[in-house]
């Protein structure tokens, strides 16, 4: 207890001390911005990154080698590719998108198939009709 009281008496103190001397405001400074950074600091974090991918592209690489050859020794065929492997979806989560020429295109089919209700209020009327007369002429009691 005595401890906490300590650090609330003293606590305050210090914090302007910090901010006298330039180590405050730290909240702005902690935005992630690149604004206010060297632009060598930038570049070097860009290669970095490009390393870093690069790295993983080659271990990538290497493991799928050493699948195949796994593959070879026991006669396994290959899984057919998988659609999220394609290199346009890197760093994407979730399904392809479909384009507006391809959701058209289905509801165009869709239009032609008929869909599942009737296009007009007697043949809904008369489909109960003709399934009951169906199931019928399949069906006999015993």
């Amino acid at each position: 207890m005595a401890a906490f009281i300590a650090k609330q008496l003293v606590g305050k103190q210090l914090d302007s001390v910090k901010g006298a001397v330039g180590g405050g405001d730290d909240k702005a400074d902690s935005g992630g911005g690149d604004a206010g950074e060297d632009p060598e600091v930038v570049e070097a974090r860009r290669e970095i990154e490009e390393k870093r991918k690069e790295k993983h592209r080659k271990m990538e690489a290497e493991r799928e080698d050493m699948r195949q050859e796994i593959r070879d020794k026991y006669n396994i065929k290959k899984k057919a590719d998988n659609p999220f492997d394609d290199p346009g979806m890197e760093g994407r989560l979730g399904r392809k998108r479909k384009t507006p020429a391809e959701l058209a295109a289905e509801a165009n089919a869709d239009e032609e198939e008929g869909g599942l209700l009737p296009a007009n209020l007697s043949d809904l009327a008369s489909k109960p009709g003709e399934l009951v007369g169906k199931v019928t002429e399949k069906c006999t009691l015993q």
